[in-house]
């Protein structure tokens, strides 16, 4: 068992930190270029890896500005739901209490 990690292990991380050089934006690499930074991950792909993944790529942090935010965390989104509501109870609407437009709403048939 002991051996097959020994194989498995540098494997899977040659095999991810090559997949992160070439997916990752030219902007965001560190003194090497891309291709050479890929070329060194596959010829050494233990020292190549580690290498690649100390300093190879600049760390942003996980929310960067102007990125992606879960609704949850994200002040606009919860503004908007906000005045949705405030919107509702102006036109006398509430959630479950609408009247007309639903697909249960069909005209009586004479």
């Amino acid at each position: 068992m002991l051996r097959v990690l020994m194989i498995l292990v540098p494997l899977a991380l040659s095999i991810y930190a090559f997949i992160d050089c070439i997916t990752t934006d030219e902007k965001e690499i560190r003194y090497l270029p891309k291709p050479i930074w890929a070329i060194l991950v596959l010829l050494f792909p233990l020292v190549g890896s580690i290498s690649w993944l100390i300093v190879g790529r600049e760390r942003t942090r996980a929310v960067r500005r102007g990125g992606w935010v879960a609704p949850d965390d994200n002040p606009e989104f919860l503004n908007s739901l906000k005045e949705d509501r405030e919107m509702g109870k102006e036109k006398g609407t509430e959630r479950g209490t609408e009247k007309g437009g639903g697909a249960d709403d069909t005209p009586p048939k004479p």
